[in-house]
């Protein structure tokens, strides 16, 4: 699955991150989330795993289209701990 640029910008607000803080934890440079958030630029697939890869870490679950439109939620495991 790729995530969309809204749910990046999804992810990064159920979890509380700026773009900065997805920088420091993707190592993806922050001009370069910015331009996918934006719609203006499509990132290299190990680029957009990165970035998936350090909310899910956190706790974030990537909803694919599935005829109900793509998504994100808290993992239940974090809710739990809130």
């Amino acid at each position: 699955m790729t995530i969309t640029p809204a749910q990046c910008r999804a992810g990064r607000a159920l979890i509380g991150w700026s773009q900065g803080d997805l920088e420091e934890k993707s190592r993806v440079a922050k001009k370069t989330i910015a331009d996918f958030e934006r719609g203006v630029r499509n990132p290299y697939a190990r680029t957009l795993a990165d970035l998936q890869s350090a909310m899910e870490s956190a706790g974030v679950e990537f909803i694919p289209e599935n005829g109900g439109g793509a998504g994100v939620r808290l993992s239940k495991n974090l809710r739990r701990s809130l």
